[in-house]
């Protein structure tokens, strides 16, 4: 396979239950390499750097992304599957995508690609940033090695871990040479050292767009120099003369110089819509990338665990391996012990799990004039294997009644493709002076008794105050293009919500004077995806100084969000209810109270 190159002596044979079939790459995080589980499925290990996994704040901010990382799924992404971030050198394992890379297929295999690959292409990508967004990450790395094209669309992979490199002192960042993210596809706020925001990774897909629909980097290669390419993504018009004229709009906003101007994914997805060359079934890819997908599903069914030193290569008998010592046993079984001589007893598992998806894969790929390829955006009853029906997945809200009465709380429900045992539900509880996150595992599904989950809470503001309710029941509604869930006594009707962003009248800072006279209270309002942290409230004033932070939940008509949390303490700084802002007539804000008698406040915009 193009990019996989054989064991060193310094590489482990085993990091946790996985057995290592050589090296992928090294990036600024760490090496990735090709592995294998116990059950023969094909998965790519990624094993931090040593000089990073003794920082403390390193490895705070990696276990913190990589649990988040968990909820976004893999319908656009790969999914992460195992990870140990308690290990002396943490690791995370994540599905692994048979498919060139977007810059492989435009630099060396095929060129750009038509525009209906990039209109697909983009339809994609913008879905997976949704996905990203929506579980509160922020890609920042995104870019055309970071594009993995398959046959049935683009995926995305190493979001938000990057994200935890942010954490490491200046002087490890100097000693090791790393930059968070790639200068070429950069945005302007990255460039600046300024706040990322989801907006960020918008202006990136831009560039990874522009790319790939002319071959070229819209604000120059790196052969000009570092400093000249992040001059021109931060001051320079992107140059779109080799884009097709049809694109050039739809790019051209991503690459917005102002984070407030570029369109959220959901909009873009809008404006895309799942489109195709010729018909809702025709194939995404050109006829020659298509065949080289195939190729490289049967390498991957021929790649078996080398030995030391050697490149991967079919057949070949696996050594005595010694294993990567971890601090959990968090992967799916016991990892290899050190051998005797005799072939360990992973090698003698049946490789048949594997060899069923690959050539899979080789049938659509080999009989594509023959077998219709579905166009991205549909979907089957069960999608891809998934145990979810398709008209279960999607994002769903709803009031909560006990015995028939309303209760005041909101509860939303992120539902995803996924297999039992997986975790296919993201849910928040939203009530007068709580916030509750919770994770779903999918228990059992089916089309009569709809799905069982287990949940777990994730997040619970204030600390302490939110309990999983047990299981929970979602089931198809009485009505049309309804859910019904209940818990423990508890019953909502959802509806769709659809993927949200804070929308463009409340963004910016708004500020009203204290009570007393004394000081001012401020509220700063950033473009963020539901369930994010979106509202910082900062009052100063004869107490001191008190700095608060609340999550977006809604944006249906008003801006509603959860309670906020104090981050700057102060005398008299407590934590505040759930609140709903509304934009006045005479364009101020204002702000009302859940659950409590505190009179509406109005906030008048500074910037």
């Amino acid at each position: 396979m193009d990019g996989l190159k054989g064991l060193t002596a310094e590489d482990p044979r085993a990091i946790g239950a996985y057995r290592l079939l050589g090296r992928l790459g090294t990036g600024g995080m760490g090496r990735v390499y090709l592995a294998r589980s116990e059950g023969g499925r094909t998965v790519a290990v990624k094993l931090v750097k040593a000089e990073l996994a003794v920082e403390q704040e390193f490895r705070d901010r990696f276990r913190a992304e990589v649990a988040a990382a968990r909820r976004v799924g893999g319908r656009w992404t790969a999914p992460v599957l195992d990870a140990d971030t308690e290990a002396q050198v943490p690791w995370v394992a994540t599905g692994y995508i048979a498919g060139p890379s977007l810059s492989e297929v435009v630099e060396g295999a095929y060129g750009p690609l038509p525009e209906y690959s990039v209109r697909r292409l983009a339809y994609g990508l913008a879905s997976a940033l949704l996905d990203i967004h929506g579980v509160g990450l922020v890609h920042r790395d995104l870019k055309p090695s970071n594009v993995l094209l398959t046959i049935d669309g683009p995926r995305v992979i190493d979001f938000g871990i990057a994200r935890a490199l942010d954490a490491v002192s200046e002087h490890t960042q100097t000693q090791a040479g790393m930059v968070v993210g790639s200068p070429s596809f950069m945005s302007p706020e990255q460039v600046r050292g300024e706040r990322i925001t989801p907006a960020g990774d918008v202006f990136c897909l831009g560039s990874v767009l522009a790319y790939a629909a002319s071959g070229r980097m819209p604000f120059g290669s790196l052969v000009s120099g570092v400093h000249s390419v992040m001059f021109r993504v931060a001051e320079s018009d992107p140059d779109l003369d080799a884009v097709p004229e049809s694109l050039r709009e739809l790019i051209g906003s991503c690459l917005s110089k102002s984070a407030a101007e570029r369109p959220a994914p959901e909009e873009l997805i809008s404006v895309i819509g799942p489109v195709s060359s010729g018909g809702a079934a025709a194939p995404w890819l050109p006829a020659e990338l298509i065949a080289r997908l195939g190729q490289h599903a049967v390498q991957l069914l021929d790649t078996d665990t080398p030995p030391s030193g050697q490149p991967a290569r079919p057949g070949h008998a696996e050594p005595p391996t010694t294993v990567l010592p971890t601090g959990s046993q968090s992967g799916p079984g016991p990892a290899a012990s050190t051998g005797s001589g005799n072939t360990p007893a992973p090698a003698r598992r049946r490789r048949w799990p594997l060899a069923l998806g690959a050539v899979a894969v080789v049938i659509a790929a080999a009989g594509v004039a023959a077998v219709a390829v579905p166009a991205l955006g549909g979907g089957t009853q069960h999608e891809g294997g998934s145990d979810i029906p398709a008209d279960y997945v999607g994002t769903w809200t709803g009031d909560v009644e006990r015995d028939g009465m309303p209760t005041g709380q909101q509860r939303r429900f992120v539902i995803s493709h996924g297999s039992v045992g997986e975790v296919v539900a993201n849910s928040i509880s939203l009530g007068a002076t709580y916030e509750c996150k919770s994770d779903g595992k999918l228990v059992s599904a089916s089309d009569t008794e709809g799905l069982r989950l287990d949940t777990t809470v994730v997040k619970s503001a204030p600390e302490g105050r939110c309990s999983a309710l047990g299981e929970h029941s979602l089931k198809r509604g009485p009505q049309k293009n309804t859910l019904v869930w209940s818990a423990a006594g508890r019953t909502a009707t959802l509806r769709p919500a659809g993927h949200e962003v804070v929308p463009t009248a409340y963004l910016g800072t708004w500020e009203r004077p204290n009570a007393d006279g004394v000081g001012t209270q401020r509220v700063t309002i950033e473009r963020t995806p539901v369930g994010s942290p979106a509202v910082t409230i900062d009052v100063q004033g004869s107490g001191g100084h008190c700095t608060a932070r609340a999550d977006f939940y809604s944006a249906d008509g008003k801006l509603s969000v959860g309670p906020s949390v104090v981050q700057r303490p102060a005398p008299g700084c407590a934590a505040g209810s759930s609140s709903v802002f509304r934009i006045a007539g005479d364009g101020s804000l204002v702000r009302e109270f859940r659950g409590n008698d505190k009179q509406p406040r109005t906030y008048t915009k500074v910037q």
